[in-house]
């Protein structure tokens, strides 16, 4: 019997890959109920991570330093070093029980300087726009248009318990574990690793709207 070995990348890409399900789940549920087996939806959603483009740690070492010893002088926030930033490309699409197409998108971010937080990972910036890209995908398919255009929406009251770390909507989304809400937020103040605060939940499986 052979034994398969998950390596420090590989658990990374599971974890950027978990926040994309999870923000999905979440999203979907605006006008979906989630199920979690597949013969039972009528829509199934699919994302795959294309690429991860690695955020250098010691940079973000760096500025998360720099931005909090300017924070003891004035309480200002200070944009993060333009440099060692990471990103990330995902595609996603969503068909029907009889695999027609019902949607789909191929997305790619890199992260910026000034409005995302530093953290000592390399996946850190990956982790970050991880959550904006399953945000995007399932206001598409809840809306049914582009998520680029027109004002900017309040989020539903079931988003905003679920990304304080609440229980979700449905039951099925419960598989990508909860959100680590207000406790990653001071984390990534102070540069911590995603990993630190975001536990992949044990039970992984195939979800559908």
């Amino acid at each position: 019997m052979s034994h398969s070995r998950i390596g420090p990348a590989t658990t990374r890409r599971h974890l950027v890959a978990n926040v994309i399900s999870r923000a999905l789940c979440v999203g979907v549920s605006d006008r979906f109920q989630v199920v979690d087996r597949r013969e039972n939806g009528d829509v199934v959603v699919h994302a795959t991570v294309t690429r991860i483009v690695p955020t250098n740690a010691a940079m973000a070492g760096v500025s998360t330093a720099t931005s909090l010893g300017a924070s003891l002088v004035a309480p200002v926030p200070v944009p993060r070093l333009p440099m060692g930033l990471g990103g990330l490309a995902v595609e996603a699409e969503a068909t029907t029980r009889d695999g027609k197409q019902a949607g789909a998108m191929v997305w790619a971010k890199g992260a910026n300087a000034i409005t995302t937080s530093a953290r000592v990972s390399q996946v850190g910036d990956a982790y970050s726009l991880a959550s904006s890209f399953g945000s995007d995908f399932s206001k598409m398919l809840v809306t049914g248009k582009t998520p680029y255009k027109g004002l900017p929406k309040f989020p539903s009251s079931q988003k905003i318990k679920s990304s304080l770390g609440g229980r979700p909507k449905y039951p099925a989304c419960e598989r990508f574990g909860r959100s680590p809400g207000v406790k990653d937020f001071a984390a990534s103040q102070f540069g911590l690793p995603p990993s630190w605060t975001d536990k992949r939940p044990t039970v992984v499986g195939q979800w559908s709207p």
